[in-house]
């Protein structure tokens, strides 16, 4: 039996309908249905039963059968200001599910993310103890637990399996509910099409010109073929980067999202927000050398193949996301 939580939502429903596609259907999914994209997510999935989050704990005291908990549920806006609200959807509940799972002795793999290196001045290396300085609350809370999952693993309180996961900037299908959360790729195609051109921020780093900001972006499918590998390999546990190990630049996704629909690129750079001036990374790169030391050897699409395979067979293949 597994638990998902967040399993509505983007990286949570591709995770369940992984687990169908290697039939698993002994699942039961937490989430909150409060949008319609979300409950689309789950149209085709199959699982035993949808619980939600206020509920979780009063379940899982009833229920002892759960092997595994995957926990992607959180509140991921990186803009959001009140801490009290993120802290205790993403470092104290997370905690709560930590101490169950360790007391039943349930494996236990979580969402971390690549927000918890701060401006990545002191890198994004997943092997490194340093103290990191998250540049938002969203990237603190996440951190604050991956600091506790570490000290708690050193005490040997912990799950048989544990798992933190540092989620670089993943794009891909059934991320239509996040608003402005979801991915460029998909605010490109859709500026584009409602204004025939794609904005982009302009740079105030004197090393970085406008549109050569950049980011390791990492395709959903990516993201999904390290959980399956994690979920078979019960003896691994950590903290491990998610990314594709290459940094690209906004320039090249767009360029990228362009040659997919066969339109020459119409890019235009604007002013930056000044709410998000003091806290904007300027580069990210996962560093991939851990898991691959612990034996992981699937290599990421490019970002050309991962753009192309969601703008074509999923964006412009049918109204998924309206």
């Amino acid at each position: 039996m597994i638990l998902v939580t967040g399993a509505a939502g983007f990286i949570g429903s591709n995770i369940v309908s992984a687990l169908n596609k290697k039939g698993f259907y002994n699942i039961i999914i937490c989430d909150w249905l409060d949008h319609p994209s979300k409950k689309n997510n789950l149209n085709k999935l199959r699982f035993e039963k949808l619980i939600t989050p206020e509920n979780i704990f009063e379940y899982l005291t009833k229920n002892n059968n759960i092997d595994l908990v995957i926990h992607m549920g959180a509140n991921s806006s990186t803009t959001e200001t009140n801490f009290r609200l993120i802290y205790d959807n993403n470092t104290r509940f997370t905690k709560k599910l930590w101490k169950w799972c360790t007391q039943i002795k349930v494996r236990f793999i979580y969402a971390s993310s690549a927000a918890t290196y701060g401006d990545g001045s002191r890198g994004f290396d997943d092997s490194d103890n340093k103290v990191y300085k998250p540049l938002n609350i969203y990237g603190l809370s996440k951190y604050l637990f991956d600091r506790y999952a570490v000290k708690q693993a050193k005490k040997n309180i912990h799950p048989p399996q544990w798992v933190g996961i540092k989620f670089f900037n993943v794009y891909g299908p059934n991320e239509y509910h996040k608003g402005k959360m979801q991915s460029v790729v998909k605010h490109a195609l859709d500026q584009y099409n409602k204004i025939g051109k794609v904005n982009l921020f302009k740079s105030y780093n004197n090393e970085y010109k406008d549109g050569q900001q950049s980011r390791d972006f990492i395709y959903i499918d990516d993201c999904i073929a390290l959980i399956n590998w994690l979920i078979d390999n019960k003896d691994i546990s950590g903290l491990f980067n998610c990314g594709s190990g290459i940094e690209r630049t906004f320039e090249d996704l767009v360029k990228a999202m362009f040659k997919a629909i066969n339109v020459p690129p119409k890019i235009e750079y604007i002013e930056m927000p000044k709410n998000i001036k003091k806290q904007y990374q300027y580069y990210t790169k996962a560093q991939m050398s851990k898991i691959r030391n612990k034996g992981y050897k699937i290599k990421a699409l490019t970002l050309e193949e991962g753009i192309y395979n969601y703008v074509t067979n999923y964006l412009l293949s049918e109204d998924k996301y309206k």
